[in-house]
This record gives structure tokens, sequence and C-alpha cells, in this order.
């Protein structure tokens, strides 16, 4: 079985919005096997994750012009990629510049959430959506997370904080099980 297959088989949803979701993801990959990552799709996969900073429990959000708010970092596959917890790691580190990134709690990466959300259309590409299998990764140098250009603004918030910002989509409910671990661990997931 591939990585991706892995993922999927062993991914427990935590509600029913995230069981339509992964129920989705899980015939997009069925039916477009050879190519679930292809942009062309009107449902296709991406691969993203939420960094923390687990000693004060916050989160790092980029602003994401064609959106108009705060998200998570992450993207879509690159030619040859497969595995959904390489394509984050990478976009992560791309997005953010930080060098030390790592799985969350670890050792082991955890794919904390399958969701599927609608990208509204723009200049060169139509409204689509994106099967996004969300990772959490950490950082020990947040002080280092750089731009990947001027307007992909990053800030760290707290989770609380962060919680407020992004309303009450599918990403909301990923950073409640991210403050949930955050607490669990010690972390100060409400400052």
């Amino acid at each position: 079985m591939s990585a991706l297959g892995r993922w999927l088989a062993n991914h427990v949803p935590a509600d029913e919005a995230e069981a339509v979701h992964l129920a989705r993801t899980r015939s997009l990959v069925a039916d477009a096997a050879d190519s679930p990552w292809s942009r062309e799709l009107p449902l296709h996969l991406t691969g993203s994750a939420l960094v923390v900073h687990p000693p004060t429990g916050r989160v790092l959000l980029r602003w994401h012009e064609h959106l108009g708010r705060y998200l998570h970092v992450g993207g879509h596959g690159d030619p040859g990629e497969s595995d959904p917890y390489a394509v984050a790691l990478r976009e992560a580190t791309e997005e953010t510049g930080l060098e030390d990134l790592v799985p969350f709690p670890g050792p082991e990466p955890l794919l904390v959430q399958v969701a599927v959300v609608s990208v509204p259309e723009r200049r060169k590409e139509r409204a689509h959506e994106h099967a996004d299998l969300r990772f959490l990764l950490s950082t020990s140098t947040p002080e280092l997370a750089v731009p990947e250009k001027p307007q992909a603004v990053l800030v760290w918030r707290s989770v609380a904080e962060a919680r407020s910002e992004v309303g009450n989509d599918g990403l909301g409910a990923c950073l409640d099980r991210v403050g949930l671990l955050l607490a669990g661990l010690g972390g100060n997931a409400d400052r």
C-alpha cells in the first residue's frame, strides 16, 4: 500500500463532517489513482501543516492574499510527489524558511485532519476544491520564520487567537485539536 493509502486507511475522523470529507477523499484517490494530485481535477489533493511552537503554545499562520485571510501553510504536490506528509513538510519549509520542522507531537507524523475546502475562482484558475491532508509540525526556532514573499505575512498566535481569526470552518476544528494536544503536553495552548 502507498503512503497515501496508509494515511487515508488509518485516519479516524473526529466528527461527522470530517467523516464526509474523508469519504470524498478516499473516493477521489480510488477514482483517480494515478493522479489525485492533478490540478486539472475539480477536487484534488493538497498537503498542509499547522506549525506549532510547543513551549509557548503558539501556532504559525500565513496570510493568503487570494483568500484574504490567515490560514495554515501547505499546498499542491510537485510532479512525482505522492506522500502527503512529504508535500506538507516541503511546503511548510518553503513557506516559512524554518529548517528544523519535525512531526508533532512526534516522533511519527500525525495526520490531524482531512478537510475538503472550496477555493474560489481567480485569474487563471477556475473554482475548485482541495482535499487537504493536514499534519502537525513543530519548530524550536520560531524567531527564524521568514515569509517566502512579502505579501505572505507570517504571524504567531496562541491557539485561542488563531481560532478566533479563522472562524468555525474546518481549520477552526483542527485548531481545537491542536489546542488539546498542546495542553496535554504542557504547552500554553490558551495564551
